[in-house]
């Protein structure tokens, strides 16, 4: 295991920063139970010729612990369900930076 792998284990497993959720392919079939770091920045969008300023969802996901993630797949994570619109890979190919909507 890298230095980087085991990073991110113990920011998953720390309670303060990492959080149960489940996560289901396609937003149906078996949950699987995991831990991710979630992350709420607020965006800047436009409407109408007017700044926005936009809540979004991003989390952080082991990719030994999810190998694959596409659009429409969903996270719920306590009340809230989160719906993935993109992913990519960080640079060390250890975790998935996630793009969700609520």
């Amino acid at each position: 295991m890298s230095a980087f792998a085991a990073a991110m284990d113990a920011l998953t497993a720390d309670p303060n920063i990492g959080t149960d959720a489940s996560y289901r392919a396609g937003g149906t079939g078996a949950p699987v139970l995991l831990r991710v770091v979630r992350s709420a920045p607020d965006r800047l969008g436009d409407a109408f010729g007017t700044s926005v300023i936009q809540a979004s969802d991003v989390l952080t996901v082991a990719i030994a612990v999810l190998p694959a993630v596409v659009a429409d797949d969903t996270f719920t994570l306590g009340a809230d369900t989160l719906t993935v619109q993109h992913a990519e890979r960080d640079a060390a190919g250890i975790a998935w930076r996630v793009f969700c909507r609520r």
